[in-house]
């Protein structure tokens, strides 16, 4: 903390100051935004502990204020809106809620138990295309069949993985695609 007087800088911007807040309220567009500009960059100046030397001062200190603008801009940018706060909060009552939950957690059981129950090539290629996202072309690679035999195996284990689960599949490819099986 200083202990003389005010720094050179410190007078030169509070007599300055009207002029600033002319410039700055033009440039961005808003009185509240160049006020609070203002008393972040004074803050700013009274907190230099060295004089500079600059040929420039005043166009020194309405950079300054400038680029305390744009930070605030940018740190601005990623805050949520309001409506992007409450829309995050009634997701989160949605997903804690402990029927569901418990539904799914007993679902995911299902899944796993009806997973094991397919013969054993059959569920790794389940795994690799649906939870490892392979391409079937490299899946009938690594397991030394044709894309076509991966595809009938995919859809083997989602029609049985569906039956175990009571639910309806929905080819996603081929011939049908976007229709219910019944």
């Amino acid at each position: 903390m200083k202990t003389t007087g005010q720094s050179a800088m410190v007078r030169l911007f509070l007599t300055s100051y009207d002029d600033f807040k002319v410039r700055l309220r033009r440039r961005l567009g808003s009185e509240d935004l160049a006020n609070d500009v203002l008393h972040e960059t004074y803050l700013r100046v009274d907190r230099m502990e060295e004089p500079l030397n600059l040929s420039q001062p005043n166009a020194y200190l309405y950079r300054m204020a400038l680029n305390i603008a744009a930070d605030r801009r940018q740190s601005d940018a990623r805050l949520l809106t309001g409506s992007e706060v409450e829309e995050l909060l009634h997701v989160g009552d949605d997903t804690l809620d402990p029927a569901r939950v418990v539904g799914g957690q007993k679902d995911i059981q299902s899944l796993l138990s009806a997973l094991y129950e397919l013969p054993a090539r059959r569920r790794k290629i389940f795994i690799a295309a649906r939870l490892e996202e392979a391409p079937h072309l490299e899946i009938s690679r690594r397991f030394g069949i044709s894309t076509r035999m991966v595809e009938k195996e995919l859809k083997a284990a989602l029609g049985h993985c569906a039956t175990r689960l009571e639910r309806k599949v929905i080819q996603r490819f081929g011939p049908g695609a976007g229709k219910p099986s019944c």
